[in-house]
């Protein structure tokens, strides 16, 4: 079950900080992406599949951004990129419920099959999706660095 008082929305500007720091503090920043350019770029294209989950704040201090999902549809296939949960808060739900979040905002848009991609050293991750019934696709993904950030 996700954590009591966890809100689910879209990104705003003023959660970028903190959504580099948690990328980081989870692994998921790569030399060859910059972080930013990543945000800004998803800002111009449905930036509505950009989610946060946030943990309201101790006492009078704000809430935190303790979730991130970027999602996006392109008229065949759905994808999630940046899942990231507070290492300190993994296991209570809080990867759960924002995949969930994704899938029903996809679903909504006709999305029909969505992809996720994942490290292939990343085995907790892979157990992870395969709970939340993903199976590994006999396909294999190619990438070609069109803008470099660096």
């Amino acid at each position: 079950m996700a954590s009591e008082g966890l809100e689910i929305r879209a990104f705003a500007a003023a959660d970028q900080a903190a959504a580099v720091a948690l990328w980081r503090a989870c692994g998921l920043l790569r030399p060859w992406n910059d972080p930013h350019k990543d945000i800004a770029r998803k800002r111009l294209v449905q930036p509505e599949l950009f989610l946060v989950a946030c943990l309201p704040g101790l006492g009078d201090a704000p809430p935190r951004l303790v979730g991130t999902a970027m999602a996006g549809y392109d008229g065949h296939r759905g994808s999630v990129y940046y899942l990231a949960v507070a290492p300190e808060l993994k296991g209570r739900g809080i990867g759960r419920a924002l995949m969930a979040a994704v899938e029903e905002r996809l679903l909504g848009l006709g999305c029909p099959k969505l992809n996720v991609l994942v490290r292939t050293s990343n085995l907790q991750v892979v157990d992870f999706y395969g709970r939340l019934g993903y199976a590994q696709d006999e396909a294999l993904s190619l990438g070609k660095r069109l803008i470099p950030d660096q």
